[in-house]
């Protein structure tokens, strides 16, 4: 059991992880990030990634909490954090949505959407403050 999240280094994503963290210590339960690429992506990239994961794994060995970082590379965002939730039979999925226009707020993101609809678990939504 544990919390699911899914991460990307945006403020959205940064939202997310906070809340994630928050999340797993009143539950004493462990976290697993999941960050979604896409296949065939450019080393440079790659590096970025990498880079910014390794100072997630480090604020998350600071909190003491038991921790997983999986980069996932289906390219399938909704169904790696998914698929995630299944298999650690998570308690909760956290995402980070980013702020949307009065038009735009009509439209959820596609990928938050399918994850909303299909997880066989709670979700908890946050923005960036």
């Amino acid at each position: 059991m544990g919390i699911v999240v899914g991460y990307l280094a945006t403020p959205e994503g940064r939202a997310a992880l906070d809340a994630a963290i928050d999340e797993a210590s009143r539950r004493q339960t462990p976290v697993v990030v999941v960050v979604s690429a896409r296949p065939g992506e450019p080393d440079a990239d790659r590096a970025l990634v990498q880079a910014d994961l390794d100072s997630v794994r480090a604020r998350l060995v600071e909190t003491g909490l038991e921790h997983e970082v999986r980069l996932l590379e289906s390219g399938d965002v909704a169904d790696d954090l998914i698929a995630t939730a299944e298999q650690v039979d998570a308690q909760l999925i956290v995402l980070g949505l980013r702020r949307r226009s009065p038009v735009g707020k009509l439209i959820l993101g596609a990928n938050a959407q399918r994850v909303l609809f299909d997880a066989g678990c709670p979700v908890l939504t946050v923005k960036p403050g």
